[in-house]
């Protein structure tokens, strides 16, 4: 559509109401400090901290492996069906606020079941949010399945033989943690085994690591979405590629300032991105940690780089778009996507 003409005073009203998907996000990584504690005490777990102030504070990060060395003592306290429920849901509620109508959420069973927690444990609460989204939220959620790339393709494997009796539950994989000396195609076979399953596949890459990595994870590992990418502005060749091929960036901005890949907001690449004709959206990675859930990663990344309402569209349409929804879902939140901006143009 044209995009017409909206205040810039009514911008951070537009940026809440329109439709979005939010597709980069971790699941462990929405789990706040508050739930951290109730959870903690729920299970008998004894925490390194003495209080959610004091964790507040640890989270000073100065590069990936810092931010996922709390991360992991986080997730300690995750054990029964009902915590990975009452975690995914907490997101949900959040989520819809930002005006989420489509999530597609990572989860980390290995981070769980090298604690003992069983793989259904893990499925079957953040299943059970999921379901309950739809019905109660209007949100629109399924589940990807992460590995981890700082263990071996073999446990991968492993993990992913685990989770096929629950197959139907979740819609694809990713490859997540500590990317610098792991590089995708790592996880070849893996991830081949996956394609062969009929499992979506995405991959972070060229967050810290540099532009082969997203030149492997796109022609080793064949993935639909490039989880970050931010690294790609590197490589003009690339640039072009993903342009004319349409592959979709996850772009974190929040997270990206939060763990020094850009030292300031301001300094971010995403318009870069945007006017190179690149499909890139806006998600909020980890926002417990990160400082903002997908709202705040649009109102402040709009305000310190100049942004307008025609970014705005391009990000949300781009955002529904790359989904892995139905082609019926899609026209439909696109359609109110439309609306939405048509309504602001005409003063409503």
């Amino acid at each position: 559509m044209n995009i017409p003409a909206i205040p810039a005073e009514r911008l951070p009203e537009l940026l809440r109401a329109m439709p979005k998907a939010e597709l980069h996000i971790h699941i462990e990584g929405s789990l706040e400090p508050e739930l951290i504690f109730a959870l903690a005490e729920r299970n008998g777990v004894a925490l390194p901290y003495a209080s959610v102030e004091e964790l507040r504070r640890a989270y000073a990060f100065t590069n990936l492996q810092s931010f996922l060395d709390i991360y992991y003592a986080g997730a300690s306290v995750l054990l029964k069906e009902q915590d990975f429920h009452d975690m995914a849901w907490a997101y949900l509620q959040r989520a819809a606020q930002d005006g989420v109508v489509r999530a597609e959420i990572f989860f980390d069973p290995q981070t769980h079941t090298a604690r003992g927690v069983p793989m259904a444990t893990v499925i079957a609460g953040l299943h059970r949010a999921c379901q309950a989204a739809r019905a109660q939220l209007g949100v629109d959620a399924e589940l990807i399945l992460c590995f981890l790339r700082h263990l071996s393709e073999e446990e991968a494997f492993e993990t992913l033989e685990q989770a096929l009796p629950w197959r139907d539950k979740f819609i694809g994989v990713g490859l997540d943690s500590s990317e610098l000396g792991h590089p995708p195609e790592k996880f070849a076979r893996v991830f081949a085994r996956c394609r062969e399953l009929g499992l979506h596949c995405v991959a972070h890459a060229g967050e810290e690591g540099p532009p082969a990595y997203v030149w492997s994870a796109l022609d080793v590992l064949k993935v639909e979405r490039i989880d970050h990418g931010v690294q790609s502005a590197k490589d003009p060749a690339l640039m072009a590629r993903l342009a004319q091929d349409r592959i979709p960036l996850t772009v974190c901005p929040l997270s990206n300032q939060k763990l020094c890949v850009f030292s300031d907001l301001r300094q971010h690449n995403l318009r870069q991105l945007l006017d190179a004709g690149l499909m890139a959206t806006v998600n909020s990675d980890d926002p417990a940690y990160f400082g903002g859930y997908l709202g705040e990663n649009f109102s402040q990344t709009f305000a310190a780089l100049g942004l307008d309402c025609g970014h705005a569209y391009r990000l949300a349409r781009n955002s529904l778009e790359a989904s892995f929804a139905s082609p019926e879902a899609k026209r439909a939140w696109i359609e109110r996507l439309d609306a939405v901006f048509e309504r602001f143009a005409a003063g409503g």
